[in-house]
């Protein structure tokens, strides 16, 4: 199979969507008390929203038929300058997605190593993400990709 990184349009959106429920399904089995089964983190007027913003890059994964194997939302951050901290911009995953009936065909490598390639060309410092505590599979992925832990997100639920 054939996969092409490219910019996320307009024409794609109903494709990441599907795969945008196929993430929360993960995260709600994971995390029923958080995730509402059956949603998605975005409705599709945001989703135009967010793929024109040059701030907010989604690419995506496509095969030759040019559907939809996989995502990459991004965002451009300039971490906060402080007396104790070096000025640095970065670049955050938002999310990454590759259609789960296709995994294991190296897709997510090729997104990935997209993302580090603009990162790259923007003059950015890293590449940041999220994982949810008990997504063995992405804690696993990333790690593969090089990730080591920055920082730990405790919490306390009452």
């Amino acid at each position: 199979m054939n996969i092409h990184i490219r910019n996320a349009k307009e024409k794609d959106l109903d494709e990441i969507l599907l795969l945008l429920s196929q993430v929360l399904e993960i995260h709600a089995a994971i995390r029923p008390d958080i995730f509402i089964s059956g949603t998605t983190k975005y409705s599709k007027e945001k989703l135009r929203t967010i793929i024109s913003d040059q701030n907010r890059p989604v690419y995506v994964a496509v095969t030759d038929e040019d559907h939809v194997a996989g995502y990459a939302f991004c965002q451009f951050k300039e971490q906060p300058v402080s007396e104790n901290m070096v000025p640095f911009s970065s670049l955050y995953i938002d999310d990454l997605c590759v259609d789960g009936n296709i995994r294991g065909k190296h897709i997510g490598r090729q997104l990935f190593e997209h993302v580090k390639q603009e990162a790259k060309a923007h003059g950015c410092y890293e590449v940041t993400l999220n994982v949810w505590e008990g997504n063995v599979n992405a804690q696993t992925f990333y790690e593969k990709m090089g990730l080591k832990v920055q920082a730990s997100h405790m919490e306390y639920i009452l």
